[in-house]
């Protein structure tokens, strides 16, 4: 259940990204859900102690939204700077 949730918070964040950053190109909306879900499961499985079959505790959590804003904020900038 708790991967579900890690991976459930880092579309969402991913998609409100998108909706942030004003992107309407269905390829970058894609591509910044799956780094808000792989940012959120990296530092949600890290916070977890490696646990993601069992419930999710409220601190990993938090590091999952954290971990996912900031690849979020990296990838974007990254791309940035290359189209530019």
């Amino acid at each position: 259940m708790g991967l579900l949730i890690l991976i459930i918070v880092g579309a969402i964040l991913g998609w409100l990204a998108t909706i942030v950053l004003r992107i309407e190109d269905g390829r970058e909306i894609l591509a910044n859900a799956l780094v808000g879900v792989l940012g959120s499961l990296l530092v949600g499985l890290i916070a977890g102690n490696g646990t993601f079959l069992g419930a999710v505790s409220g601190f990993a959590l938090i590091w999952a939204v954290a971990g996912s804003l900031v690849a979020l904020a990296a990838f974007n900038l990254v791309r940035r700077r290359v189209l530019h």
